[in-house]
């Protein structure tokens, strides 16, 4: 097995502990990472926007 494998496998047994011991928890984590992946998205599309308005 290489390491990459090993490490999703990790990753998914500690998401399912996290989901398992702590719902309200786990569902506030999606929250943050939804809430950083739109930040991301709209810091990309004005970063965009700024270079369609040649960059000014």
């Amino acid at each position: 097995m290489n390491a990459k494998k090993i490490a999703v496998y990790a990753l998914v047994v500690f998401v399912a502990y996290v989901i398992i011991t702590d719902p309200r928890g786990a569902a506030d984590y999606v929250g943050i990472a939804f809430e950083g992946i739109s930040n991301a998205a709209s810091a990309i599309g004005d970063f965009m926007t700024w270079i369609a308005d040649g960059a000014k």
